[in-house]
């Protein structure tokens, strides 16, 4: 767009909003009502064509009702992350690979305007004083704002999309992210409730494969989620309860953690709790609830690789218990966790299952544990052990067998 359209625009919008600062509350139908009357005057004035009158309806109603200029990356589905730079860099991912886009923000301040809509749609704040706050849209997908002083260039965005439909465990088969016979050892092991965490880097899918993992919990169970932002779409629980984190505000609403979520989550009768992601002092907690009969529980991590998910789970228990040894850490990550799933990316931006390990005991003051399933140096997924702790397989396998539906592998 060229700048004297650009800064014609930027006029209209300011009549826009200069327009509706006089009106009540008011509808998507009556802003549009206002758009057309001023789009139409400037059509006569300008001689402009009707693609170019509807482009320029749009543009104004996206900049004060949607996401300004983001809205048409928002609205491809086939887009899966959107990263602002400051106002004039605006970078998306989709298929896996990410591009450079042609559009901008027009100003630093309409850049700003999106994001204080934002931060107000999930109730944050975020200013120089808070300059790095994490929000939602209303259709699920994670926003990250990072402002100056912090962000030396201007405000950086990214968000982070969700699909629509969940996507199922038979869908990543269908991607290639895992074999059929990966996907239903897993769904016995959600089954019979074997605690699982899965782990990887950042983009590698865990939340989509807790999600897909999470489809596989009876549907009969008590199921508390607990999450930074409410992300997860857990289907086909009935008996349900999500918590999401809160940070304080400037009305002085008080800051609610992650692990003031867990310990209240266990005074809630759960069946099983899935946290979205253990990223801190939140670890110890979460180990004492798969360690006082919440077995069964899922939950996400940062790790490269599953020995080093042991690691991060040492580092962030010590993050909130730096008094409890090692040693103490270990056996309580080794009695509570049974199942990690590693998850990568490729270099063409497939996300793929990598491994499936099991952890076993310990071995002195080291956390054991056995691979199930790798991926190999053909990029094949393959099972390379068979499951040692077989005690909750075979029950799960006799309570199918009574109830009739017990089909034998052999």
């Amino acid at each position: 767009m060229k700048k004297e359209e650009q800064k014609r625009e930027e006029e209209l919008r300011q009549e826009l909003l200069d327009g509706l600062d006089s009106m009540a509350e008011t509808t998507d139908g009556e802003i549009l009502d206002l758009i057309d009357d001023m789009v139409m005057r400037e059509g006569k004035q300008r001689g402009l064509t009707l693609s170019s009158m509807e482009q320029l309806r749009r543009g104004l109603f996206c900049s004060v009702r949607r996401l300004d200029v983001l809205q048409d990356l928002l609205d491809d589905p086939d887009i899966t992350e959107i990263m602002v730079n400051g106002y004039q860099n605006i970078f998306y991912e989709k298929n896996g690979r990410i591009r450079r886009w042609s559009r901008s923000f027009p100003s630093r301040t309409r850049l700003e305007d999106v994001i204080q809509q934002i931060a107000g749609w999930c109730n944050r704040v975020v200013n120089e004083q808070r300059p790095i706050v994490d929000a939602r849209l209303p259709d699920g997908s994670r926003v990250n704002v990072v402002l100056n002083p912090v962000s030396i260039d201007g405000p950086a965005v990214t968000i982070r999309r969700f699909p629509e439909e969940p996507i199922t465990m038979d869908r990543l088969v269908k991607f290639g992210s895992l074999t059929n016979e990966a996907a239903s050892f897993l769904k016995e092991l959600v089954e019979a409730r074997y605690s699982i965490l899965v782990g990887g880097g950042t983009s590698t899918g865990k939340t989509t494969f807790l999600n897909a993992l999470s489809s596989f919990i009876p549907s009969t169970e008590r199921v508390v989620t607990i999450e930074d932002n409410a992300e997860l779409q857990i289907q086909g629980v009935d008996n349900l309860v999500r918590l999401e984190a809160r940070s304080a505000n400037l009305e002085g609403s008080h800051e609610i953690t992650i692990r003031d979520l867990i310990i209240t989550a266990l005074r809630m009768r759960p069946d099983r709790i899935v946290i979205g992601e253990v990223r801190g002092a939140e670890a110890g907690d979460f180990l004492v609830s798969l360690n006082t009969g919440h077995d069964g529980s899922l939950g996400t991590a940062h790790a490269n690789s599953v020995r080093d998910m042991i690691g991060r789970l040492e580092m962030m228990v010590l993050m909130g218990a730096s008094e409890l040894p090692v040693p103490v850490i270990r056996r309580q990550i080794a009695s509570g966790v049974e199942i990690m799933i590693h998850l990568s990316r490729d270099a063409g931006g497939r996300r793929r299952l990598q491994e499936i390990a099991e952890i076993t005991g310990m071995k002195g003051d080291e956390v054991e544990m056995v691979t199930l399933f790798r991926r190999g140096q053909d990029e094949v997924l393959r099972q390379v052990s068979p499951l040692v702790h077989t005690e909750k397989m075979e029950k799960l396998h006799e309570r199918k067998k009574k109830e009739g539906r017990w089909k034998n592998p052999l």
